[in-house]
C-alpha cells in the first residue's frame, strides 16, 4: 500500500520503511472517511489473508486519484485518513483473528488456564497502533502481551536469517554442498 501511494515522493516519509510511513501518516488521518470491508469473515478460523484488503484499497485509491483529477504515482491530498483506514482494517483483522485463535487454544487446553501469553513480534509488532489493540486483546482475555522492543521489531526476513547463521554455528540442518538446489523467488 505505501508503494501504491508513493510515500517515498511524500516529504515526511521519504526515508521510512512502508509500514512505518503508514504508521506516520495514519496518526494525523481520520481512519472514519474510508471503510474498508474486513478479509475473511465467512471463515471460522485462525487464518490471516490480507490480499482481498489490498485490492479494495487499489481499488479506493485509484477512485480517490480520478476524483483529484491526478495520475498514479502523485500524492493523494486525502493520503492521510487513507493510511489511518488501512492501519485500522489490518488491526482490527489481526486482533479479530488473533482472539479467534486465543479461544481455540482455551477450548482445547493447548494454553494454561492462567499465564497464558501472547507474544508478537516481526514488522508488525513494531505498529503502536496495532500493539495498543493486540495490548487491549490481551488484558480482556487475561493474557500477558509480550512484544520486543520497536527497534527489534524488524523484518522477519533477518529473524530467519539470524537463525540461520545460529544454526550453521551449531553444525544444525546445514549443507555443505549446494549442488542439485534449485533456487525460486517464491
Amino acid at each position: 500500500v505505501a508503494r501504491r501511494l508513493s510515500l517515498r515522493k511524500h516529504p515526511e516519509c521519504h526515508s521510512m520503511a512502508g509500514g512505518k510511513a503508514i504508521e506516520h501518516l495514519a496518526q494525523t488521518g481520520n481512519q472514519e472517511l474510508l471503510t474498508f470491508r474486513l478479509p475473511m469473515q465467512h471463515y471460522q478460523n485462525c487464518n490471516f489473508s490480507f490480499s482481498g484488503l489490498q485490492n479494495l484499497v487499489y481499488n479506493a485509491i485509484t477512485q480517490k486519484e480520478k476524483e483529484e483529477g491526478i495520475q498514479e504515482g502523485e500524492i493523494l491530498s486525502c493520503l492521510k485518513d487513507v493510511a489511518a483506514a488501512v492501519q485500522h482494517a489490518v488491526a482490527v483483522h489481526l486482533i479479530q483473528r488473533t482472539y479467534r485463535a486465543m479461544l481455540f487454544c482455551i477450548q482445547n487446553s493447548i494454553l494454561p488456564s492462567k499465564n497464558a501469553t501472547l507474544v508478537v513480534s516481526g514488522g508488525v509488532a513494531s505498529n503502536q497502533y496495532i500493539r495498543k489493540g493486540l495490548q487491549n486483546l490481551a488484558d480482556a482475555n487475561d493474557f500477558a502481551l509480550l512484544c520486543p522492543p520497536p527497534r527489534l521489531c524488524t523484518d522477519n526476513g533477518v529473524m530467519i536469517a539470524w537463525n540461520g547463521i545460529e544454526r550453521l554455528r551449531a553444525g544444525l540442518g546445514v549443507l555443505h554442498s549446494t549442488d542439485g538446489i534449485r533456487y525460486e523467488p517464491r
